[in-house]
């Protein structure tokens, strides 16, 4: 049975993600998680949250899986020092020259591979292997029979994505955020361009009708489960670590039931009522998502990128300030309610008018009045947003401390020392008291006076299944003594659950090429006649089609490979590539942009692989890059080979959902809110949105120690 892993971005979603049965969580401290506007966690909290968790027999994974700058690397370093000295179970990271780093200096803290790594291929979760990763996340386009395929030829646990918000691009892959409002999603701190309302435009006219165009629906697959687990995938991941508690509750808890049920019966018996239920505590529309091959038209909800609710009724009449609803379903005081028109408008309900007379409760089929300003018509769709009653009956749920059954057993014979044997099915714990039974001379202590003080566990996590009493009839002792030998029993059984990753550091070391300072200028082109027209101006030539690729002989000329490539093909030589998979696969290599290299580490590693050039990342600037060449000569004392693409149409965000499909187009544009123009086209199914304005650095990167500088054409 797979792990079930939830999300927590506080610690009252923890308890929540907890009582709702998951076996593991994931969670962020203050610095370097992806979620950087989530409630997160400090230290404080983390050391809490892992002590908390391993009582309950749940791991804790801490997400620190941004791209990190050099400058950041010692305190980055240190954090992870940290999580590893407080025994976190496993750290999920992106960065490649963090991931080398930590592995060498802390060769048992278990490594996971974020989906931000943009893992898609069996040749990347080898890759990762290889590297000494445990775990992979896999990239959330990857469709259940390539994960299949995956899972069963490899080692590594894989771990997918279940339910939640969906990125629109490749995750790691969207730089979309970072080139309009320098905020990276790499780095944490994505703006949710994608959310965001745009215009289509073909042959310069405007061609839609609603917004949203890149809003996808949530995923959920919770009807899928069983296929899911038939699958053999290690853990599934529900996303939502800046969701409320009551949604990592109620998804927590249903995806529980499923695995339950499937382990019990062999199917999940998921109903409509759950799927209602997923809706009632936030939907944007659901899509099973590309693991389920999901149609291209069901993907994205371009009416609202935001909670779509559930239906509540219709408009009948607006007049005074009073909207007439008629209801398919109850309203209560306190709900969330949203009125869809020409322009939308919401409220919290505070006041409910039904036949002109005050309630607290409208049941369906009712015809009432609320209070409501706004451009409201009859007809217009009224949806509930907030279900108050629902959120209260979670609530009491989430209030319920989990208990840890046990079995106990207790032997009290006169003239001896207690007996206490006690078992979480886990743990087996064999003592004895410090003391000897006496002969009671007036009131002896009977079998319930020590199983009521026994069972008095109420500040623990630990309720007695099954407790075994067996004692003599004349027997005293006192109350204190049995409350000692409970305090006792817990705290030796606490310290059992609270295990220990045993803490090792050693030595970060590492073999690398040194290469002599050059002054290239390259070139990426499309196709043979500007190859042609090129190839006397340039050092190197990048191809990005294979065909016309094929028609070349000439040395300098290197072929480039998508970014985006499930099945590797067999390819006889050298390679511009942008994904980790063809650093398995190929052995003579340059690596481009999409490798998110952003620090000296990162450069290193690759270097000590094989790697020939590598392409820095469009995130750093020219003032960075000098940095970054400053610390690779001061503590390797060799000279890296670079390249910086000085001049191109950047690419913001690529993606398997196809936008224009619908419309039997493969160029386009998104024009957004300020008029900006993005250019699209769609390449072998997959969809690249570039960047509005070219990019056009004018420093000398020559002088700096960059030995390659890029067009790309």
């Amino acid at each position: 049975m797979p792990e079930l892993l939830s999300p927590v971005g506080n610690i009252n979603c923890l308890k929540a993600a907890i009582n709702g049965g998951c076996d593991a969580v994931y969670l962020a401290g203050i610095n370097f998680g992806a979620r950087s506007f989530a409630g997160n966690f400090t230290n404080d909290e983390i050391i809490y949250a892992i002590n908390l968790c391993h009582l309950y027999g749940v791991k804790v994974y801490v997400t620190v899986n941004t791209l990190i700058y050099d400058v950041e690397v010692e305190r980055f370093l240190n954090y992870i020092d940290f999580l590893h000295r407080n025994n976190v179970d496993a750290i999920i990271m992106q960065d490649i020259g963090m991931i080398d780093l930590v592995r060498k200096t802390y060769p048992n803290l278990e490594i996971h591979a974020s989906t931000q790594m943009h893992i898609h291929n069996l040749e990347g979760v080898k890759f990762c292997e290889k590297l000494g990763i445990k775990r992979v996340v896999l990239a959330r386009e990857t469709p259940i029979q390539l994960v299949n395929e995956i899972k069963n030829n490899t080692n590594t646990e894989i771990e997918i994505f279940v339910h939640g918000a969906i990125c629109m691009s490749y995750s790691g892959q969207c730089l979309m955020s970072v080139l309009i409002g320098n905020r990276s999603g790499n780095r944490g701190t994505c703006a949710q361009t994608c959310r965001q309302p745009y215009d289509l435009i073909i042959d310069d006219k405007v061609v839609n009708k609603e917004k949203y165009l890149l809003s996808a629906k949530d995923l959920n697959t919770l009807s899928h489960i069983d296929e899911i687990i038939k699958s053999n995938v290690d853990s599934i991941k529900i996303e939502g670590r800046m969701k409320s508690p009551q949604y990592v509750y109620m998804v927590t808890s249903l995806y529980r039931r499923a695995l339950d049920n499937y382990k019990k019966y062999k199917t999940s018996k998921i109903t409509e009522e759950d799927i209602n239920d997923l809706k009632r505590i936030f939907n944007r529309d659901f899509t099973k998502g590309f693991l389920f091959n999901e149609d291209n038209d069901k993907f994205v909800n371009e009416f609202r990128p935001n909670n779509m609710g559930v239906p509540l009724g219709k408009v009948l009449s607006y007049k005074n300030g009073m909207v007439k609803i008629k209801l398919n379903s109850n309203l209560n005081l306190n709900d969330g309610i949203r009125i869809i028109g020409d322009y939308d408008t919401g409220t919290c309900v505070t006041s409910i008018f039904k036949n002109d007379k005050r309630v607290k409760t409208a049941l369906k089929d009712d015809i009432v009045k609320i209070k409501l300003k706004g451009n409201i018509k009859p007809n217009d769709l009224v949806v509930k947003t907030t279900d108050y009653e629902f959120l209260n009956h979670i609530d009491k749920l989430i209030g319920i401390d989990k208990k840890i059954k046990i079995n106990g057993k207790f032997i009290f014979k006169r003239n001896n020392k207690v007996q206490i044997y006690i078992s979480d099915n886990k743990n087996e714990i064999n003592i004895e008291s410090d003391f000897i039974i006496e002969k009671a001379i007036k009131n002896p202590t009977t079998e319930k006076n020590i199983s009521d003080q026994l069972n008095k566990l109420g500040d623990t996590i630990y309720v007695f299944d099954n407790l075994d009493i067996i004692c003599d009839d004349d027997i005293f002792i006192p109350v204190s003594k049995i409350n000692d030998l409970r305090r006792k029993f817990v705290n030796i059984l606490n310290k059992k659950r609270l295990y220990e990753i045993k803490y090792v550091k050693k030595k970060y070391k590492i073999d690398l090429p040194n290469y002599d300072k050059k002054k290239y200028t390259n070139i990426l082109v499309h196709t043979y006649n500007e190859y042609i027209l090129n190839k006397d101006k340039f050092d190197y030539i990048y191809i990005d089609n294979i065909d016309e690729y094929k028609k070349i002989d000439d040395k300098k000329c290197i072929l480039k490979l998508s970014r985006v490539n499930e099945h590797l093909k067999e390819i006889n030589s050298k390679l511009l590539v942008g994904e980790l998979g063809s650093l398995y696969k190929y052995e003579d290599v340059d690596t481009d942009f999409s490798l998110n290299v952003l620090n000296s580490y990162s450069v290193a590693f690759l270097h000590s692989i094989g790697v020939n050039k590598i392409t820095l990342s469009y995130e750093l600037n020219y003032k960075q890059i000098k940095g970054l060449i400053l610390n690779y000569e001061k503590r390797y004392k060799k000279h890296p080979n670079l390249e910086v693409i000085i001049n191109a149409r950047e690419e913001a965000m690529i993606c398997k959902y196809n936008l224009l499909k619908k419309y039997g187009v493969t160029k386009a544009k998104l024009k957004d809110k300020f008029n900006n123009e993005f250019p699209i086209e769609v390449k072998d199914g997959i969809m690249y949105i570039y960047n509005y304005k070219k990019r056009n650095l004018k420093e000398d990167y020559f002088h700096i120690g960059v030995n390659n500088i890029r067009i790309n054409l």
